[in-house]
């Protein structure tokens, strides 16, 4: 089975993961190969964040390394925003907790966009791939369920009348972002014979 190490130390990042990928692939964390690296993402884009956080711990293995950087666009805070600066924006904002409170105050019903984009390092010698994948939806009026991380619990996906923290974690992993660019990786290694 293809092995392949992923450049997180997100607990939460490496579960989703596994649950989406554990039938195909065996995935590393971080601690599992004992490599301490936290790069500073200084990217302006997903993929370049997602590229310097993979091509940082693959100096450190002979393993492919996978990578995943991934935030929420709100409509109306602005085109991309908070984007790749999610998590720095939350931090600004009181913490998370806070962040989601004021959000269900300012944003209720305003479209939002999660993204997610893998790079994916030396699956052969030197080999860059990328993939991305989306969940759309709207933000909540308020904050609700138990579930998830970050945002999900005011994150109404489409086609859903309750937010993303509401979801059993495998249903979750059937519509996420996060899931998306998942298929898309796997869809490539199928089709190549890696699996």
């Amino acid at each position: 089975m293809l092995k392949i190490v992923v450049a997180t130390n997100n607990t939460h990042k490496i579960q989703e993961l596994r649950a989406m990928l554990s039938n195909s692939v065996i995935l590393y964390s971080l601690k599992d190969v004992g490599i301490k690296v936290d790069p500073e993402e200084n990217g302006k884009t997903y993929a370049e964040n997602a590229f310097i956080k993979a091509n940082a711990v693959s100096k450190y293995t002979d393993l492919p390394v996978l990578s995943d950087d991934s935030g929420i666009e709100i409509e109306k805070l602005g085109e991309h925003f908070p984007g790749i600066y999610s998590h720095r924006y939350a931090l600004e904002n009181g913490g998370q907790e806070a962040l989601n409170l004021k959000l269900t105050q300012t944003c209720a019903n305003s479209k939002a966009i999660f993204t997610s984009h893998f790079v994916l390092l030396n699956l052969k010698p030197g080999q860059r791939l990328d993939f991305t994948g989306h969940m759309y939806g709207k933000i909540n009026n308020k904050v609700e369920g138990v579930n998830g991380f970050g945002y999900d619990p005011i994150f109404v996906p489409d086609g859903y009348d309750c937010s993303v923290s509401t979801l059993k974690p495998e249903e979750k992993n059937k519509i996420s972002h996060r899931y998306n660019a998942a298929k898309e990786l796997l869809s490539y290694l199928k089709i190549n014979n890696y699996l």
